[in-house]
């Protein structure tokens, strides 16, 4: 068994909730779906076309939050567009700015410090053992570690640009899945329903700790429409400390040089 690990940061991010195509409203952190949208566009593969080979069934993905957020509203200043007019014939259109502007709410994920912080994630990626798992785990593996991504790779919608680092590869000498009955520190999202207990001590913190809990897409339905048929109701912290947890089921345990770090999968 191998996790392949690597780090995506930028300056700010939004994951779109997914009520409507025109909700202000954003994730904290990516959804699998988005995870798979990076992971494609890294890999040059085309649009739509990678929902089968990246599904739950044959991928695994796990998610770190890296870097303290928070989630603030701006203002983006829309066109207002009512009618195309004939540019071609005359300069007045709504395209020109003729029809005003709209204020539109949109929600943005950040650092603490806007003008100073990043927003930084780690991901987790892992076959699930079946032969076309394993196939798409090695293209994924040999593409990353050549450091070679095809597109551009962003942070949620398109003008959000980030950037891929440290890509990493943990060995089977390096892992190591085990079980618990104690309280464990766990550095990643962990599915809601693996989790038996949840404490809070300020005592494990240097600071406060900022936990969510949310329902994200997980898989879509293979038809190019974008239909999500999965859905993947998580636990994690917001200010990169880890969640002090009782957990139902199994985690890994990754050495990271004299580090070592503990996660679980998003995929249940």
């Amino acid at each position: 068994m191998e996790i392949l690990s690597f780090k995506i940061s930028g300056k700010m991010a939004h994951f779109r909730k997914y009520y409507a195509n025109n909700t202000a409203f954003s994730f904290s952190i990516p959804p699998r779906t988005t995870l798979m949208g990076i992971v494609a566009a890294a890999m040059g593969w085309p649009k739509d076309s990678y929902y089968e080979d990246l599904a739950s069934e044959n991928i695994q993905f796990g998610i770190r939050v890296l870097s303290p957020l928070k989630k603030s509203f701006h203002r983006l200043n829309l066109l207002s567009i009512k009618s195309t007019g004939d540019m071609a014939k005359k300069w007045s259109s709504d395209f020109r700015g003729e029809g005003g502007r709209i204020q539109t709410p949109f929600e943005i994920v950040s650092g603490w410090n806007i003008g100073k912080d990043e927003v930084c994630y780690q991901v987790f990626l892992k076959s699930n053992g079946n032969g076309n798992g394993n196939s798409v785990f090695d293209d994924v593996k040999a593409h990353l570690l050549n450091k070679d991504p095809v597109y551009n790779i962003t942070l949620g919608t398109a003008n959000f640009s980030a950037r891929i680092s440290e890509i990493q590869l943990f060995k089977e000498s390096e892992i190591q899945e085990q079980t618990s009955n104690d309280f464990i520190f766990l550095h990643s999202a962990v599915p809601t329903d693996y989790v038996e207990e949840l404490r809070f001590d300020k005592d494990d913190y240097d600071s406060y700790n900022f936990v969510e809990e949310d329902m994200l897409p997980g898989d879509f339905i293979g038809n190019k429409n974008r239909e999500v048929r999965k859905m993947n109701k998580l636990l994690f912290s917001t200010t990169a400390h880890p969640l002090r947890v009782k957990l139902l089921g199994s985690f890994f345990v990754l050495a990271d040089g004299a580090d070592e770090m503990n996660i679980r999968f998003i995929d249940e």
